[in-house]
């Protein structure tokens, strides 16, 4: 025993139990300087770093007055809009919990589900000039598998996002390795003037995600 009345034997017992790969990520996390960064600068994630870094890039917040935080959790996409838009309003959308946010209206449910757009739309007052979407599918381990969910989920946000958007808009959604499908990407650039693919500093070098900027959103056309 030691003076703290722990078991060293129990203790080493239990950090046996963690798997190869949570001992990588836990490691990772714990020398990741955009990790330390969050918790010294008061940001939820350290995904706030990556609008942060694509507002640099593409000045994406310059203007914005209504936005849309789709896959909200834990919160710091939103906090970066707060920061640099504060008069903004701004609404997001998650299964999972997240903490307030001061000026943001958070609504924990299900973005495939039918009532959310209406929902989003409604809590803006005005159509939105942003929608942001940091959403990916929950991984099972095959490659292919989890691309398909999460270009799913991409698909649904621009979607939303066409039939949504006030002119001059943009939408900003989360890809993976490949960038956004051919059919998704024509689409984009039926309907806004610029699309890019972009990789902020931020998104860990070894991670197969990107970010694809869609800008200039024309108004609603024939699709």
């Amino acid at each position: 025993m030691t003076r703290s009345g722990r078991n060293p034997e129990k203790r080493l017992r239990a950090g046996r139990k963690r798997t190869a790969s949570s001992a990588r990520w836990l490691s990772r996390q714990l020398n990741d300087p955009y990790v330390q960064k969050a918790k010294a600068e008061g940001y939820r994630s350290r995904a706030a770093y990556k609008l942060l870094e694509l507002d640099e890039k593409f000045r994406l917040l310059r203007n914005a007055s209504r936005v849309v935080d789709l896959g909200i959790a834990p919160g710091g996409w939103s906090q970066v809009v707060r920061q640099r838009s504060p008069r903004a309003a701004v609404v997001g959308i998650d299964l999972l919990p997240t903490e307030p946010i001061e000026g943001v209206t958070i609504f924990q449910m299900d973005f495939m589900d039918d009532a959310a757009p209406g929902m989003l739309e409604a809590a803006l007052d005005g159509a939105p000039d942003l929608v942001l979407s940091d959403m990916a599918a929950n991984t099972v381990g095959h490659k292919q598998t989890d691309h398909l969910r999460t270009m799913g989920l991409v698909e649904t946000a621009a979607d939303f996002a066409i039939k949504s958007l006030a002119p001059g808009g943009a939408f900003v959604a989360k890809v993976l390795a490949g960038g956004t499908d051919n059919q998704l990407l024509a689409l984009l650039k039926r309907h806004f003037l610029t699309v890019k693919h972009s990789k902020p500093p931020a998104s860990r070098k070894d991670s197969s995600e990107w970010y694809v900027i869609a800008q200039g959103f024309k108004g609603q056309t024939e699709t």
